[in-house]
């Protein structure tokens, strides 16, 4: 039946103007081990893959349309192929891309996100394995066929029939420009007619709407060149655009005067070489007569989008992003968001890249597209500029920026995301007020307690308040004793004193005295010199010892740097105990561990059997202040302990002082006036004491590296009982004349108890003084408590 047809057809239009194509030979789908070669391949990007996931048509409909889209996809393919010249790809990865998936430089890479911020399993690639089998019907030889018939069609058919109608066009505008001329000339002659300016749309004009028939002169003009154009023939496209130009400005046709200079310019840009510049003032005229006179939008808006194209192919980003800008306005957030994100993008891409004019026009683009619903593309320009501004000094743009991405992040399911940039604002050393910062915080509050829901067992870090590890202390063991009446308490290291080297190296080469006159003048190898109290200016390469039923008391020093009040409530040491000791004395973090036990999780259980842990009720930090907090332990159980971090309830308040509720979220704050504050948010958290050691500069790698050594100021070993000692003095004097000899009296006292023996005395200066004897001189006990062994 369809030879039948055919040759009908042929009788009625001739053969030149009919061909049969057969398609389709395939009934049925290919055998997997047969490949057939996929004709849309070439044709098809991988973002129209991504698009036909979402409007699938039937087989049916695919069969129907077939021979339509054989026909036009041999006139797109070489339009697009003409456009390749001056669009450039937006799909290149960018300078400032962003790491993450689910940010990306390109409207045209954004994945769909999922509920928990993660990208979506269907990448571009499976898309493309899933909606590329294209052409299933087709063999080798129908594809020989199609090609066959493009080829025919072209050059028998398309070709042909374009020369004719040009030419005929030609023929005609000929003819009648000779005789327009003429009139034309005839009539300036006699009126003394003027020439009609070429730029004369400052003046208003109320015929922009004139129809011309479709048998004007000036709309085959048109039609002429738009044949050229397709034909690619530019030049005399060129030509005829121009006179078409002139023509409707003379008529004050506005509308198609607009278009005509803008294909005019695209035809004078595609010509290449040098023969004519681009004629970028045809795009400016064009684009204000769309905007000003024809108040048509788009068409202003598809013009400027296609000279700043034109533009960055010739490198000029500064002129297409100055376009760009100008084609920004109030009446439309979304169209004003595309058009600046794109201007950013022109002064990244610049010889010398403008970075601060990228980042601040993303941010401009950001918030239109914010005010026009798309939070998503708000989200991703934010994060892009915040690579810009971040860590360059100006805390008042992060502080913005990361609110807004934490806002933004937060709306989209992000929670993680905006976690982190509520973290950044109070980590930086804010400049802002009081009552923005306290807005922060409520923000960052409320955004941790969304995250954790009923998961109070999981503690976060907190970022408030600060505090600066290194200067943490550790002090071990009890309290000296106050001297009572006559009494001179011998001095001791305490956490009231400051810490002075010298005399610590002078302790330190009496202690290694004591310790080798015990040990038959031989100093032993693993001699360790008592530190009471640990600094960072003590020696913290080995495990100190802590003693078991004496405490350990840890001098933490916390900074606000908020201009808001903080309440922190049941405030204590985070520790964990194992009742192993380091292998093999070695002094290092590896533990033989029989059990670990720690006091993260809230209940108590048997940890209070193990180690006793101080709580402060409240510890209030005023605005900007600094502060110092003693928290103590009571070791009960040998083992190894380590200070991991503090754990506390964080209020926020802007006045006075607050009394918190554990067991709610909101609390009532009271201030020194009487007043009081509902709705303040709690939240119980931790801050780990991470102290790092000193820089090791003792080898070659030391000093060619950045290494540090360890600082186990927080990694106690707790030990069994030891005596303990305490000295007092009685009727010591305070000066001496030359050769003067004084009587005064020192009492020993063990407070542990363990007994102590083996006393040895170690000084400076042994020839000043001189122990007595009962039986050189009467006893004398310095008080009636004192034991026989006083002097």
């Amino acid at each position: 039946r369809a030879e039948m047809v055919y040759e009908d057809m042929k009788q009625r239009y001739g053969p030149q103007g009919c061909y049969l194509l057969k398609i389709n030979s395939r009934a049925s789908s290919p055998e997997e081990e047969e490949q057939i070669p996929d004709p849309w391949s070439q044709y098809l990007h991988k973002q129209n893959l991504r698009n036909q996931t979402f409007s699938k048509y039937s087989t049916n409909t695919n069969q129907k349309n077939v021979n339509s889209i054989i026909q036009c996809a041999f006139a797109i393919s070489r339009y697009v192929n003409t456009l390749k010249l001056f669009f450039s790809s937006n799909l290149d990865t960018h300078p400032l891309q962003l790491d993450t998936d689910s940010c990306t430089a390109s409207l045209l890479t954004l994945s769909p996100v999922d509920a928990d911020g993660k990208k979506s399993t269907g990448d571009t690639d499976s898309l493309a394995a899933a909606t590329g089998n294209h052409g299933t019907c087709l063999t080798l030889n129908d594809h020989d066929r199609i090609r066959q018939f493009i080829q025919e069609f072209t050059f028998r058919g398309l070709l042909p029939h374009i020369e004719k109608n040009i030419r005929q066009l030609n023929d005609q505008l000929v003819s009648r420009k000779g005789l327009s001329r003429s009139l034309f000339t005839a009539t300036k002659k006699f009126f003394g007619g003027g020439k009609v300016p070429e730029k004369s749309i400052n003046e208003p004009k109320s015929t922009y709407g004139l129809q011309y028939p479709p048998e004007a002169p000036e709309l085959q003009i048109r039609k002429m060149a738009d044949l050229c154009f397709l034909v690619q023939h530019y030049e005399l496209a060129y030509s005829c655009y121009h006179t078409a130009k002139k023509d409707f400005l003379s008529d004050q046709a506005m509308l198609y005067a607009a278009g005509a200079l803008e294909m005019a310019a695209v035809s004078a840009f595609l010509q290449g070489g040098a023969s004519r510049p681009y004629p970028s003032h045809y795009m400016d005229t064009a684009i204000q007569t769309y905007r000003d006179v024809c108040k048509n939008m788009m068409l202003a808006e598809r013009c400027a989008l296609l000279s700043a194209e034109i533009l960055k192919s010739q490198a000029k980003y500064s002129e297409a992003a100055t376009l760009l800008i100008k084609m920004t306005s109030e009446d439309s957030d979304l169209r004003s968001a595309l058009l600046l994100e794109q201007a950013a993008h022109c002064f990244i891409n610049m010889r010398n890249p403008m970075v601060r004019k990228f980042a601040f026009h993303m941010i401009l683009a950001g918030h239109r597209f914010s005010k026009a619903g798309q939070r998503r593309h708000a989200l991703r320009c934010y994060s892009q500029a915040m690579q810009v501004y971040k860590d360059r000094g100006w805390s008042l743009a992060e502080d913005h920026i990361n609110f807004t991405i934490g806002r933004q992040s937060f709306t989209l399911g992000q929670p993680e995301n905006a976690l982190q940039a509520f973290r950044q604002i109070l980590i930086n050393d804010s400049r802002q007020t009081a009552t923005q910062q306290a807005a922060f915080l409520r923000e960052y509050l409320y955004v941790v307690k969304s995250v954790l829901g009923e998961n109070e067992s999981c503690l976060p870090q907190l970022p408030l308040p600060h505090i600066h590890s290194s200067a943490t202390r550790v002090y071990f063991g009890h309290e000296r004793r106050l001297a009572e009446g006559d009494k001179q308490a011998a001095t001791h290291v305490s956490l009231d004193q400051e810490y002075d080297q010298d005399l610590s190296v002078l302790w330190c080469q009496l202690e290694e005295q004591l310790a080798a006159s015990a040990n038959r003048g031989i100093l032993p190898s693993n001699f360790q010199a008592t530190q009471c109290c640990l600094n960072s200016q003590t020696n913290n390469l080995h495990h100190p010892l802590a003693v078991i039923e004496e405490p350990i008391i840890v001098e933490v020093t916390f900074r606000n740097p908020l201009k808001v009040s903080l309440l922190l409530s049941n405030l204590s040491l985070l520790w964990r105990f194992s009742t192993g000791t380091p292998l093999g004395g070695k002094e290092s973090s590896e533990q033989i561990s029989e059990e670990m036990i720690t006091n993260e999780d809230t209940s108590a259980g048997e940890k209070e059997e193990i180690v006793t842990t101080e709580i402060i009720k409240e510890f209030y930090l005023g605005s900007e202040e600094t502060k110092t907090a003693r928290l103590k332990l009571l070791p009960h159980r040998t083992g190894q302990l380590n200070i991991v971090g503090v754990i506390y309830n964080l209020t926020s308040s802007h006045l006075g002082e607050a009394s918190s509720n554990t067991d709610g979220m909101f609390t009532r704050i009271s201030t020194p006036s009487g007043q009081q504050m509902l709705d303040s948010m709690i939240i119980r958290g931790r801050q780990d004491l991470k102290i790092q050691g000193p820089r090791l500069n003792l080898t070659k790698e030391d000093k060619m590296q950045v290494r540090y050594g360890a600082d186990r100021r927080l990694e106690p070993i707790i030990t069994p009982p030891m005596p303990l000692m305490e000295v007092f003095f009685l009727q010591f004097p305070t000066a001496l004349l030359c050769g003067e000899i004084r009587k005064a009296y020192v009492e020993f006292c063990n407070v542990s108890a363990v007994a102590l023996c083996g006393l040895r005395v170690a000084s400076t200066h042994p020839d000043f003084f001189t122990f007595g004897s009962q039986s050189t001189a009467p006893f004398t006990p310095p008080s009636p408590g004192s034991a026989e062994n006083c002097s």
